[in-house]
């Protein structure tokens, strides 16, 4: 079998991450006399490695951010100066996720809670978690679908984490707080891992005070 053959049979094999440096790492072997145990843990380690960066990739683009490329590292701190650097990383931890509880931003419009739902959701993603970035009223649409497709449990067993923003700008402030009100509704009976919200409505007491698993952040 020759290198093409080779490469044909990996990527038939589903191992495309070999095939792609299978040539540059043979004469990698060839230049450094690598031992045929090192050469072949070089391959794997490659295959494993774009294994994992063609995970993460997929689950970013299900998570749908709105703006895929706000993380931690480029988040702006000095923005809105009174948010508590120490509970977000603390968040970005992923801890909370582990424990089954929930997260609740609540501030103005304008001081940073989406770009800050959206910098934890990819941490989250990069701890191996899913994500799902929604609009409240798109994921309440998106769970109704699910409901009349029969196929509403296989979607809530596959969100782990779910950054909503719950600021609607389609809807008006009574609308918006009905739907915040559906989406506690919804949240009591169909619980996934964890919800993680940013919203500047203000969320009824009555609600809040039935609910004491829920954990709510004000940043």
């Amino acid at each position: 079998m020759n290198q093409i053959e080779l490469e044909r049979a990996l990527r038939q094999l589903r191992l495309g991450g070999i095939a792609a440096v299978l040539e540059t790492r043979l004469r990698q072997a060839q230049a450094e006399a690598m031992a045929p145990i090192d050469l072949i843990s070089s391959l794997v380690s490659d295959e494993l490695s774009r294994r994992s960066e063609r995970l993460l990739d997929r689950r970013r683009k299900q998570a749908a951010f709105r703006d895929p490329h706000k993380t931690l590292d480029n988040f702006d701190f000095t923005f809105n100066p009174k948010m508590n650097r120490s509970l977000v990383f603390d968040l970005a931890t992923c801890a909370f996720i582990g424990k089954r509880e929930d997260g609740l931003f609540l501030g103005p419009g304008g001081t940073g809670k989406s770009p800050l739902a959206q910098a934890i959701g990819q941490a989250a993603i990069q701890q191996n978690y899913r994500v799902l970035y929604r609009e409240t009223h798109v994921l309440l649409d998106e769970l109704a679908e699910a409901v009349v497709d029969g196929t509403r449990k296989a979607f809530m067993e596959s969100v782990a984490t779910v950054p909503t923003e719950m600021g609607l700008s389609t809807a008006g402030a009574a609308e918006s707080s009905e739907l915040v009100r559906q989406a506690l509704f919804l949240d009591n009976f169909w619980k996934p891992a964890t919800d993680f919200h940013s919203t500047p409505v203000d969320v009824p007491r009555t609600l809040a005070s039935k609910e004491p698993r829920r954990r709510r952040d004000c940043i």
